[in-house]
């Protein structure tokens, strides 16, 4: 099964390392600061995950439409 198709995972998608410089940069944080993601999370299989990364997840929400949501990619 694909779990990535599940109605309740939300999508979830790769910053290229401009934009999480860019990121990184707007709220003057380093990238341990952000929230952690496994790399053996099933939600991010298919974006062939590498330590270090940052994902970038987007929720649907009842009061602003989208929000968007980073996570560091780490390993156990």
């Amino acid at each position: 099964m694909d779990v990535t198709k599940h109605i309740l995972v939300p999508k979830h998608s790769k910053l290229s390392e401009a934009d999480k410089k860019k990121l990184l940069e707007k709220y003057t944080i380093g990238a341990k600061q952000l929230p952690k993601i496994l790399i053996t999370d099933p939600a991010i299989q298919s974006l062939k995950p590498k330590v270090g990364e940052v994902i970038k997840i987007e929720r649907d929400s009842k009061t602003s439409g989208i929000s968007y949501y980073y996570r560091v990619i780490i390993d156990v």
